[in-house]
């Protein structure tokens, strides 16, 4: 046992030291330590799932089987004290300890232990904060142990008020950053640009995702790029860069063809008189251009029909309902074959994001089985195959090593599938950062794309403008070149606005690995201490819309802002008051991309239709309620959509409009 029992005995020692020195040194005493510790070291060793004897065994159990286990030594370890002391005053004190009372103690040996556990961790945070000269962020207040009454507030209000409306008031009576304390875990939570600067770029490397989000990512994710730290984020980045070269994001095939089938699919509804779900419509999409980009074969989620409005002859669920359906349902299960992968990946992803409300107790909630995995069995179907075809077709060419010349170079014909295929042979590795790349690739473009259709339709005077450079470079129905979509200046400014309003990921984490200090913003005042693995959330949304970085007008929708002097007042003085893709060593590969594919996207729709007018009445349950429509955080003070986020931000109950068909000579004579 060696270094490890001698501090354990020192400890245990120190304790009885007090009542009897002969104690500690009896042969009895140190065999019950002795078992103590062999137990509770042994136990933990057996039961950790990184144990590659136990892996298979413990991979077969739900999470929070597993979780309970690897509990089971700090779950034991209070009432065996209570055991070790009570045999050590009757056997050698001679003690007569009442029933009574070794029941109680048993009894309260956790809640004792637990809060002597929670006091020392505040203490240690305060004294540590105190040696580096900097202070903790102020804490909300709360009432309840573990804030458990805010926890229910919270939720409360999620259901009436707009997204983040908590955060909001908070910063405003808090300041920045303050300190979301809630099950006895520190969360750290700014909206300050240097602070944020910290987290993914000065400090980078004093910061990870953090087990807690690894854990809960990991059935749906597993440890692609985007769920992996350190040494493994690094690899998996590495071979995922050379596939996003200027060559390959610029051949727009792919956006051309998928577009006109979706865009033809609108049209065919819109002329039965029925609103569309855009919402639906992009996200099916951008799936099947993000599957045939990656695989070199689409799922083709378009065939399927598009959804009904509530108010209309409904035969498929709208995108962002609550609908509650089979993961295996076919076309009798109100799920078309068509759009089972689509279907599966996204209940996958709001099954996952469930699991962030219950903190580090998440596994209790799933103990009798993981309720990710079963809305990944139609994913698999898809993915497993054409993985293996892959790693076949490899081994038939003989292509074992691949030279490290020869990997950075990617042919025109070659998917990101078989780019990764170079790297390894190992089929989760490859299939996980397949999927990390899909979850990028499709829900932030959708995202994006949803909320610039809303915008149009909230702002028909900014439509006629964008309509008039597409026509006026690109042409009314010539295809958008690389070129192009570079010379469209307005354009760009549109979706940057958009990206700013409504990012696709309004509310991200870093987690500590060490102690670290955040310089105050405000001169004079003391640093801000951060505590080893303490969860460090920020909101770009926040952050995009505060008046003190934007100006006056952060809140209302101006593309305009890209363009003029405040371009250069607040942007270029400060880039890190824009972030919709992340920044620093993490910075999202596939931005560029990102911005081709929502520009050809828009430029088509645009070539097509003339207006865009807001039907959430036709579905009303994608009314949002007074408190976020009328929100005083809303855009134009009135969001007539309800924002929600798993992950990444989508509208809830979907998007509902009607889009009037451009027509031809009408163009060209106000072209002229």
């Amino acid at each position: 046992m060696g270094e490890s029992h001698r501090l354990f005995m020192t400890v245990l020692g120190g304790f009885c030291a007090e009542l009897s020195a002969p104690v500690y040194h009896s042969s009895c005493f140190k065999a019950c330590a002795a078992a103590a510790y062999i137990f509770a070291t042994r136990s933990s060793a057996l039961l950790s799932p990184i144990s590659p004897r136990h892996s298979a065994r413990m991979a077969s159990l739900t999470p929070g089987q597993r979780y309970l286990l690897q509990q089971l030594p700090s779950l034991l370890a209070p009432p065996a004290v209570v055991y070790i002391l009570s045999y050590i005053a009757r056997a050698y004190l001679h003690l007569a300890v009442p029933t009574w009372l070794r029941v109680l103690a048993y009894a309260f040996s956790w809640p004792i232990a637990f809060t002597a556990f929670v006091q020392w961790h505040i203490y240690a945070n305060a004294r540590r904060a105190r040696a580096f000269g900097a202070v903790m962020p102020p804490e909300i207040e709360h009432k309840w142990p573990g804030s458990f009454d805010l926890l229910q507030r919270l939720f409360a209000l999620d259901k009436t008020q707009y997204f983040g409306h908590w955060l909001f008031q908070w910063r405003e009576e808090y300041g920045d950053p303050f300190n979301f304390r809630v099950m006895f875990e520190d969360r750290i939570m700014t909206t300050e640009p240097e602070y944020i600067k910290y987290l993914l770029a000065t400090d980078f490397s004093h910061y990870e995702k953090g087990p807690l989000l690894h854990s809960q990512f990991n059935t749906l994710l597993g440890s692609g790029v985007f769920n992996s730290d350190g040494e493994a984020w690094r690899f998996h980045r590495t071979i995922t860069r050379p596939f996003f070269s200027r060559d390959r994001i610029t051949d727009f095939d792919i956006f051309d063809r998928h577009a006109e089938h979706a865009l033809d699919k609108m049209v065919a509804r819109l002329r039965e008189g029925v609103p569309v779900d855009w919402q639906d419509v992009v996200s099916r999409f951008t799936m099947d251009s993000a599957t045939e980009f990656l695989f070199g074969k689409d799922v083709r989620s378009l065939d399927a029909p598009l959804p009904y409005p509530s108010t209309y002859a409904a035969s498929t669920p709208p995108s962002g309902a609550a609908h509650k359906l089979s993961p295996n349902a076919g076309a009798g299960g109100a799920i078309h074959p068509s759009d089972r992968f689509r279907r599966a990946f996204q209940d996958a992803l709001e099954a996952t994001n469930l699991r962030g409300r219950f903190m580090r107790s998440w596994p209790l909630f799933e103990f009798w089985g993981d309720k990710v995995k079963p809305h990944l069995k139609a994913v698999d179907e898809f993915v497993d195959p054409i993985v293996d075809e892959a790693l076949r077709t490899k081994a038939e060419k003989g292509a074992g090593v691949v030279a490290a010349e020869d990997r950075d170079h990617v042919r025109d014909d070659e998917t990101l599938l078989d780019h990764l295929a170079k790297f390894t042979n190992d089929h989760k590795v490859i299939k996980d950062e397949i999927l990390n790349i899909l979850l990028a690739g499709r829900d932030t473009t959708a995202c994006t794309l949803t909320f610039a259709i809303y915008a149009l339709a909230e702002h028909p005077e900014v439509m006629r403008r964008l309509r008039k450079e597409v026509s006026s470079i690109v042409g009314l129905d010539q295809r958008p070149t690389y070129d192009n979509i570079r010379e469209m200046k307005y354009m760009r400014a549109f979706i940057n606005e958009v990206l700013r309003l409504w990012p696709p990921v309004p509310i991200n984490l870093r987690c500590s690995i060490e102690p670290m200090t955040w310089k105050n913003v405000h001169p004079g005042e003391p640093d801000i201490y951060v505590p080893p693995q303490s969860r460090c959330v920020y909101s770009v949304l926040m952050m995009h819309r505060r008046k003190d970085l934007w100006g006056p007008d952060a809140l209302i929708f101006d593309p305009d802002r890209f363009l003029d002097e405040r371009l250069h007042k607040y942007l270029v003085a400060n880039p890190y008051i824009f972030l919709p893709f992340n920044a620093g060593p993490r910075i999202c590969l596939g931005q560029q991309f990102a911005y081709n594919e929502i520009s050809f996207m828009l430029t088509r729709l645009l070539q097509r239709f003339s207006t865009i007018t807001l039907r959430q009445d036709a579905h009303p349950e994608a009314i949002p309620p007074p408190g976020a429509e009328r929100s005083p955080y809303a855009v134009d003070g009135r969001e007539r959509v309800w924002m929600r986020s798993h992950l990444t931000g989508y509208v809830k109950n979907g998007l509902w409009v009607e889009l009037e068909e451009a027509v031809p000579e009408r163009d060209e004579a106000e072209a002229r």
